[in-house]
Order: structure tokens, then sequence, then C-alpha cells
């Protein structure tokens, strides 16, 4: 039974950053682990509602009542139970995920919201510390084979979910180490790669096989795949990034992705490059992109050494509490997001538009033009125009484009395997998650386009069910949604 004065009695309280000074010498986690007993004392905030929404802020459905009642109890190995019966990388999401299922806790209507993502994190860092984490003994071999494309959360969620089921998983990953975008596309002062690395552990300890370095589609063919194994995942994600092709200057050396510089980063931490091809070290950065993307973008560049940093974001600032009106409580609202990267450094420009990189003569970015402009949807398209006599310019030696995905990349795979993308840049899946290919199933960012890491695992999951079920296992798999399954939102 619950505390139920607790959320009377104890305030919302997230533990202390690493001071600034110190985070940003290095590339280690920004928040150290928390203290047991704050941890405790904010579980027991939680009321245990009649009709817990939390649950459906989290497409994976996990049970956020009763493991923060086992966390205010102290039973932590029951906890560490409760959080796996529902998410396999519990230590993943609890550092990434933007936590929906905060803006859905039925606290959150009148005070502060459960700390839930904190919980979550700090249940995951005591199953390993507890040694409560070990390999699943797998069920009796079915004999059946799945290749899965793709080692991020989603296909690996997928295969861990199929090895404990009795089917034999090979993971094909075109990078030189497993993860998918949490990799080299996640700085370390979010997500130490020791954690990918300990999961990766047990799952080749319940008998998943990696293969890194392989190119599906260049490397080993589509029609190798489907004489070897009787199911394939498709789980490559959502790549390819937004571009501004017509802005003028868009060419200019200087001028990149925002993956480009990210991934560049995260290999020198890595110890798997020398040096960074795009870095801000010294220079004067813009960050196009109000995101996470571009919050990470902007970590990293304090910790290369930037000379200084504009953050550039298209819409106005938002407000710092929830419009009733336009995001009504239990759906995800807008909201001014200040991530930690934000404290360390940088200023923030809202409601600015891009008008021309500017050229220094030689064919290198020297600075932005930017003019404040106004935003609004006509038709359900965006109309942004721009205010008369507001361009300025901001110095740039390098600029960043952080301004979203879209979708899965253009690759060979697809066409050997007779999917391709949609007008979103998906590829879609039928109800059974499978693609117009009979025995190619699809999921992740891949199905969904850039999503958050726990659709990812839901859908992997719920991937793997529908797997299952096809190669004729026995019994079900848990299958948090549908291919069609959307987030909370006001209609």
């Amino acid at each position: 039974m619950p505390d139920p004065n607790g959320f009377l009695r104890y305030p919302r309280r997230m533990p202390d950053r690493r001071p600034v000074p110190v985070r940003i010498s290095d590339w280690r986690e920004v928040y150290p682990p928390a203290e047991e007993s704050l941890v405790r004392e904010q579980a027991t905030r939680c009321m245990d509602c009649g009709i817990p929404f939390c649950h459906d802020g989290c497409p994976l459905g996990n049970r956020i009542p009763d493991w923060n009642d086992l966390v205010r109890t102290g039973d932590w190995a029951a906890a560490v139970e409760s959080l796996h019966a529902t998410n396999n990388f519990p230590e993943f999401t609890g550092r990434l995920c933007p936590a929906p299922c905060e803006a859905a806790c039925v606290l959150g209507i009148a005070d502060d919201p459960v700390t839930i993502k904190q919980v979550e994190v700090e249940i995951a860092n005591a199953a390993f510390d507890r040694g409560l984490v070990t390999p699943a003994a797998p069920a009796a071999p079915t004999g059946r084979r799945v290749a899965v494309v793709g080692s991020g959360p989603a296909g690996l969620a997928a295969a861990q979910q199929l090895v404990r089921a009795g089917h034999a998983v090979t993971v094909y990953e075109r990078d030189d180490a497993i993860g998918g975008l949490l990799r080299y596309g996640i700085p370390d002062f979010k997500l130490e790669k020791e954690h990918i690395d300990r999961r990766v552990a047990q799952l080749t300890a319940e008998g998943v096989q990696f293969r890194t370095g392989v190119n599906v589609g260049v490397d080993v063919t589509a029609e190798q795949l489907r004489a070897e194994y009787d199911a394939v995942l498709l789980a490559c994600g959502a790549l390819a990034g937004r571009d501004t092709p017509e802005t003028p200057g868009r060419g200019l050396r200087g001028v990149h992705q925002a993956m480009e510089h990210l991934v560049a980063a995260n290999r020198v931490v890595a110890g798997r490059a020398e040096t960074a091809a795009v870095d801000a070290a010294g220079k004067h950065v813009v960050i196009i992109g109000g995101g996470d993307t571009a919050a990470d973008c902007l970590g990293a560049a304090h910790r290369q050494g930037t000379a200084g940093v504009h953050q550039l974001d298209l819409y106005p600032e938002p407000p710092t509490t929830r419009d009733a009106g336009r995001d009504p409580w239990p759906t995800w609202p807008w909201l001014l997001r200040n991530y930690p990267a934000h404290e360390e450094g940088g200023e923030r420009v809202f409601a600015v538009a891009v008008q021309e990189f500017v050229d220094d003569g030689t064919g290198q970015v020297r600075a932005v033009r930017v003019a404040e402009v106004t935003v609004e949807k006509r038709d359900g398209r965006r109309i942004v125009t721009a205010l008369p006599g507001s361009e300025r310019e901001i110095p740039a030696d390098l600029v960043l484009l952080a301004i979203g995905f879209e979708g899965t990349e253009e690759q060979p795979l697809l066409a050997q395997f007779g999917v391709s993308r949609n007008s979103r840049g998906a590829v879609d899946a039928r109800p059974d998650w499978q693609t117009d290919v009979d025995g190619v199933f699809v999921a992740g960012d891949m199905h969904r386009g850039a999503s958050l890491i726990v659709w990812a695992i839901a859908e992997g999951r719920s991937a793997a069910a529908a797997i299952h079920s096809y190669l004729g296992g026995p019994g079900t798999l848990p299958a948090p949604v549908t291919a069609s399954t959307q987030p909370l939102a006001a209609r």
C-alpha cells in the first residue's frame, strides 16, 4: 500500500548535477548516481492512482506505480523484476527518454509530477550494482533463425525477446560496434557506453550472435539473408538528416549536419579516432534547431572548447508551464526545456530563420544571416514570414544543422528486399509488422520515423511477438503497441 501522504510531505527533487566547470572538462555523465534516500523519498510521492495515466504516457506500459512502491519500501530486487517485465533496457530509457510518463502523471495536474525517469534509472543502476542482471535461460530451441538488421534499441529489444523464446538470432550492424544511434550518435555525457557494453554482454551470453562492420545490401545481400534465415527484421533507424539545400551558402565549408559533428566527437571519445573531422574547438558555432540533437551538439561543443555558441530556434520561446488550452493533460506539452547543456553556456535565440550562410570569400562560412520571423499554420502548412528590417549577422566558423530527420536513409537494402520509403521517409508495416514482403518485418524509427527510445523498444518487442507468431513459436510474447499505435494527443 503506497503512502497516501507522500506527495504532501515531499516536494519534487532531483539529484545535483556535477558542477559545470568539472563536467565540461570531461565527457562523463552529467548526473552522478543519486543517494538511495533521495530515490526512495521521491518514489514515495507516487499516489498509486486508481487509473494511472503514466501507463498510457509510456508506450512500453511500464508498471510505474508498482515499482515506485517497491522502491519506497526498499525492495530493490522486486523493483528490478517489475521494471524489466516491460522494458529490456531501463538504463537507456532512464537516461535518454524525455519522460512522456511524467507529462501524464496525475500528480502533475496540480503539482510537480513524480520523478519517474530518475527512479527508473536508479532501479537500473541498482540492478547492475547488486548483480541482479544475469543472462536469462532461453526456451527450448525452435530451430528457427532470425536476422535483425540494425543494433539500435528496437533491434536489440527484438533480438533479446526472440532469443529468449528459443529462436537463433543474428544481429547485423554496419558500424564497428553495437548500439546503433546509441553508440556514436548519443554523447557520453548523456549515456556512457559501458551501459551498452553490459547489455551486449548479457545478450551474447543469452545466445544472440552479433556481426559488426557488415553493411547489409553491400557486404551481404538481401537474397543471402532471405536464404539463410526464416525471418528478417529491419530496424535501421531514421538517420536521413533534414537539410536546407535552398538556403544560399549551404555548400560552404563549415556547414554540416549535426550527426556529422556528434559521430566524429563520439568516435574520439570512444578511442576509435584521434581527431574529430568536425570539431568546435576555438570556433564560433551556430546550431540550428531546438531539440535533443541540438542540445547534444551544444554540450559537445562546450567540451571541445568552443569560442562561443548560438542556438537558433524557428519558433517563439515556449512557455515554462503547460498551456492547458493548447496541450491538455495528459498529452505531451510544448514547454521551454532547459537541458544541462544550456546551463553550461551559449545563447539561445528564438523566432529566427536563416536567410543565408555568409561566405568569407574563400568558400568558408564566416557568419549566418538571420531574420526574425513569425510562424503560423494554414491548411496544415507552415507559413514562415520574415519581419522587414530585422536581419542581422551572427558570426559562425561552424554551423550545425539539427533540424530533424526525414526518415530512414536511401540504401541498397531497401530495393534488394523489395521495400520502399513512404512520403515520410519511413517503411510501412502491416498490422502483423510485416512489410509488403512476406517474412520481412520492420520496427523502430525505420517504421515510425525519428521518435523516442521508448517507442523504439516498444516496437522492437511488438515486432518480436509478431515474428514469434509467424514462425509458429509456442505461446505469445508481449506486444505493448500495434503497428498503428500513436502517442497520446488531443483530438
